[in-house]
């Protein structure tokens, strides 16, 4: 989806209408401009970083639930007497 958010940005404007626009971005902003860009920048650093612990979390959870699934299989099958240890067929 970023891919083609991209190139419907780029399509938007052609390359010279991209130089107009930062013209206009460097006379209004001027010297807070790299304070602008670098605040972005870090922003996004911590939007990856959510998005990272958020599939660390979903993956930890998933391993737990798989866990007590296979813990309540087993108490299922030990109350029911259908150990995997009985060998007598």
């Amino acid at each position: 989806m970023a891919e083609n958010m991209r190139y419907i940005l780029a399509s938007v404007l052609e390359p010279w209408q991209w130089v107009v626009v930062l013209v206009i971005a460097l006379l209004i902003f001027g010297k807070r401009l790299p304070e602008i860009a670098r605040s972005i920048g870090k922003s996004l650093t911590e939007f990856k970083k959510g998005i990272h612990e958020a599939e660390e979390s979903k993956d930890e959870l998933e391993r737990d639930v798989k866990k007590i699934k296979d813990d309540v299989a087993k108490d299922a099958k030990d109350a029911a007497g259908l150990n995997e240890s009985d060998t007598d067929v």
